[in-house]
């Protein structure tokens, strides 16, 4: 099945670096029409400049995705200026800082939560009614592999991408009918400028993360915007609600050792 996205539209917040960059770029090479926002101005030009060089269309408008007023208009501003929204790739996040639960600022806690949960929704909320005005469309929130696991040190994170993955199947449920599908894509460790921030240029923390994935690297932006097109096309028309995994193999990995460690448990036991 082809993926026909030429001539459509699409909006992806934090389009102004990383995997959101990636994923504008990947739909103008299918000549989608591309909304971005960020509050990265000069990054957000620089994502622009990149699709309009290589003949593309493609708008930037600076908005804080935990403002209502700001998502609104940001909508309205892609729809004013390419007519409707098929595609919505609601990316926009942050990592916060390191600290353990107890040890978490009820401000950084708030920070994290309002735009990388509240700006999904918030998202959602007004891009939901423009797509069953036009009959449908696709969503694609960018959750992580932190929403499926815990990992210590970034518990407002952690939340927040668990969050994104059960708002993401209650609006599958909701609007199915509507003929919107809302899918949630959830990436393992990938050369992002967030990444790269958590890593602080250790090789030895770099080489722990790279170990735990079979594939024996991390990924690319590149690799998760094909996904994230690819959701968002008309080639997994029956797909909606789901948490799509792009990490290199490392939640087998993680599965695996879990099993062979309580293998050992269960052989433990039977021997006392």
């Amino acid at each position: 099945m082809k993926r026909v996205l030429e001539g459509k539209v699409a909006l992806v917040t934090g389009g102004s670096s990383g995997i959101g960059r990636a994923t504008a770029i990947a739909f103008a090479k299918e000549k989608t029409k591309v909304a971005i926002c960020g509050l990265n101005q000069e990054g957000g030009e620089k994502t622009v400049n990149a699709i309009r060089e290589a003949g593309g269309e493609c708008i930037f408008v600076k908005a804080d995705v935990s403002n209502a007023v700001e998502v609104e208009t940001l909508i309205n501003k892609a729809i004013e200026t390419y007519g409707r929204l098929y595609y919505a790739v609601n990316n926009a996040g942050i990592a916060g800082e390191r600290a353990t639960t107890v040890g978490c600022t009820e401000e950084n806690w708030d920070r994290i939560i309002n735009i990388n949960l509240k700006g999904v929704w918030l998202c959602m909320k007004y891009e939901i009614p423009k797509m069953i005005r036009v009959g449908g469309g696709t969503i694609v929130n960018m959750s992580s592999a932190f929403g499926l696991i815990g990992v210590r040190g970034l518990p407002a994170y952690v939340a927040s991408k668990h969050g994104i993955i059960g708002l993401t199947k209650a609006a599958a449920l909701e609007f199915a009918q509507e003929g919107i599908r809302v899918n949630a894509v959830c990436p393992g460790g990938i050369h992002t400028p967030m990444q790269d921030r958590l890593i602080g240029g250790n090789p030895q923390i770099e080489g722990q993360i790279i170990a735990r994935y079979p594939i024996g690297r991390m990924g690319f932006p590149e690799e998760v915007a094909e996904t994230v097109v690819w959701l968002c096309s008309d080639a997994p028309s029956f797909i909606t609600g789901h948490a799509l995994v792009v990490d290199g193999g490392s939640a087998c990995s993680i599965t695996l050792e879990f099993l062979r460690d309580f293998s050992s448990f269960k052989n433990f036991l039977s021997m006392h």
